[in-house]
């Protein structure tokens, strides 16, 4: 392959930042790769320095893309502009922040091929993408045979601290507070290490009017939450460019 333009969607997670890596030294002597991510201000503030950490190892700058009808890349804000945060029709917030800010970036490149971070235990999440979304993917982890714990281990041996939020108990970097999560394990979880996160999502969904949390079978307020309520199992909710609901 020559001459092409490669993009690696980047989410501040472990496997996209590999994914990164294996795509430049794979590909970017003879092709044009770049690396974009749709920075979210909602993400946990370690996202930042790891961010850093991965663009001084892969030795090129991240694009950033943002959706210019909303440069503050709040999620707070899609909420109150949409009156609405999740339900039967998903959740705007990656509608506005990631899909819209990639249909905004695909306007202005001439992108061949895209690479995400599937791993080689999220074959299916890969064919359902290239059924619904894109063909043209390069799934590099995969057809390296490379696991999500490989990448974690992979970041570890070059020396590159994982995002803190893996550590706090949670399965991805995506942002604090997902509303499209209704597990109260979940939810309390946030409580526990973002209580600041888990007010504004309660005062949030009560004025909009929206019960994010589930508890034996009826859904709730975040503010009606019982702090020792568990039920459900915390799920990697993906929010990358092409949501996943």
């Amino acid at each position: 392959m020559q001459g092409k333009e490669i993009v690696v969607w980047f989410s501040c997670g472990a496997a996209s930042a590999v994914a990164a890596k294996i795509t430049i030294e794979k590909y970017g002597k003879d092709n044009r790769v770049l690396v974009v991510n749709n920075p979210i201000i909602d993400e946990d503030i370690d996202n930042v320095r790891f961010k850093r950490d991965v663009q001084n190892w892969i030795k090129q700058p991240i694009i950033e893309a943002i959706n210019p009808k909303f440069p503050s890349a709040s999620i707070c804000e899609v909420f109150d502009r949409k009156k609405y945060m999740s339900g039967v029709k998903g959740a705007p917030c990656t509608l506005m922040l990631k899909k819209e800010a990639r249909y905004q970036f695909e306007r202005t490149h001439e992108i061949d091929y895209h690479v995400l971070g599937f791993t080689k235990d999220e074959e299916d999440r890969h064919d359902r993408f290239i059924k619904y979304e894109r063909s043209n993917v390069i799934p590099v982890l995969i057809d390296a045979g490379i696991t999500k714990r490989d990448c974690f281990q992979i970041l570890h041996d070059d020396g590159i601290r994982l995002p803190r939020i893996y550590s706090l108990g949670y399965p991805n970097a995506n942002c604090v507070g997902c509303v499209k999560s209704t597990s109260p394990t979940y939810w309390n979880l946030v409580r526990k290490t973002h209580p600041d996160v888990f007010a504004s999502r309660a005062k949030q969904s009560r004025e909009i009017g929206c019960r994010l949390v589930r508890v034996k079978g009826r859904r709730i307020f975040l503010d009606e939450l019982d702090p020792e309520a568990r039920g459900g199992k915390i799920k990697s909710y993906e929010c990358g460019i092409f949501c996943d609901l």
